[in-house]
């Protein structure tokens, strides 16, 4: 069904409207306030729709007065409206495909340097400020849950939480494999080096999803902070790290501020893993897992960022690509973001 069925969308602000009318609707703030969000998405749909209603209505009038008056200065400016209201279009299209279950929601993004060492672990840092740089020109909040800094530069691994709306439906299709072909800035000889990081995405799940986990099956360990927080994260061994012993699947936290704090957050990221890998293996029940799910498999890449001999990014299972490799590492993104979700739509 498809995000932008109008009738639907007007029949559910209908629903919520008069549910927020009924008495006693705040007894319960943090219900109501899930209400109202969604009634505010919902609105955002319909206003969306209209507004290109009213573009399309707005162009169709430039043409009639433009052949009754005979008048061809009026074509740079219909021409003009026109380009805007097929790209308007087209976001509002690639949208229609943000159907799936958890896509309107926020999304936890680890990256995690390949072998290669320095040159790798620089490449994992990149990947850090290109997707950060992406959320933030989605005025996206990001929090950083957990950051592993490499001895010699550049990052180990680095855990977010992107929170906007639909950050895990843009996000979900850049899990995989990510290479850099360049002059290494760490090679004397200046040789090219291709080195590899992954990126891993997940729904962050709310609350009413209830995910069951056998405490005996979970490995909690302590230990000091080493990343980013300021002195404090690093007088006490606050830093937690949660192994689930069936699937050897770990998560971890460091940039909170309390052990407690740490442990929530690590079974969050946790919960999420589980569930994905639950659906992706068709398991109904998270104990059914079993096998070692965490080493990364470094297999064929999604996408290749070309630095040298020449300037190109292309996504291989698309074939998008574009020449401009520094605007993408500036977070320039949509354009491969789109064209997968795209795929689905053939």
């Amino acid at each position: 069904m498809s995000p932008f069925d109008l009738a639907r969308l007007k029949s559910e602000a209908d629903i919520i409207s008069k549910k927020m009318e009924a008495e006693g609707f705040w007894d319960d703030h943090e219900a109501a306030q899930k209400l109202m969000q969604e009634k505010k998405r919902i609105d955002g749909k319909i206003s969306d729709f209209s507004s290109l209603e009213t573009e399309f209505e707005d162009i169709q009038v430039l043409v009639t007065l433009a052949e009754e008056e005979n008048d061809p200065s009026l074509v740079p400016e219909i021409n003009e409206a026109y380009r805007n209201f097929r790209a308007r279009s087209e976001d509002l299209r690639v949208k229609t495909l943000l159907n799936g279950e958890y896509d309107q929601g926020n999304a936890i993004v680890s990256i995690h340097a390949g072998s290669g060492g320095l040159d790798a672990q620089d490449w994992a840092e990149m990947l850090l400020r290109m997707y950060t740089r992406w959320a933030e020109s989605k005025n996206y909040r990001i929090t950083m849950w957990d950051l592993q800094d490499a001895d010699e530069g550049g990052i180990k691994s680095a855990t977010m939480l992107v929170e906007g709306e639909y950050a895990y439906g843009y996000l979900k299709n850049e899990k995989g494999v990510h290479r850099i072909v360049r002059i290494s800035p760490f090679d004397s000889s200046g040789r090219r080096h291709t080195s590899f990081s992954s990126l891993d995405v997940m729904p962050e799940l709310n609350d009413d999803i209830a995910i069951e986990i056998n405490p005996d099956d979970l490995r909690i360990d302590t230990f000091r902070s080493s990343g980013a927080g300021g002195q404090h994260v690093n007088k006490t061994d606050s830093a937690i790290r949660i192994t689930h012993l069936p699937t050897n699947i770990v998560a971890s936290c460091q940039n909170e501020r309390s052990q407690h704090q740490n442990k929530e957050v690590a079974l969050r990221i946790l919960k999420a893993k589980l569930l994905e890998l639950a659906e992706a293996e068709h398991k109904s029940k998270i104990d059914e897992l079993k096998g070692d799910f965490s080493q990364i498999t470094w297999g064929s890449q999604i996408r290749s960022y070309v630095f040298h001999p020449y300037s190109m990014v292309k996504d291989h299972r698309t074939n998008a690509e574009v020449g401009n490799v520094y605007a993408v590492m500036d977070g320039d993104l949509d354009y491969f973001m789109n064209e997968k979700l795209k795929q689905k739509d053939v």
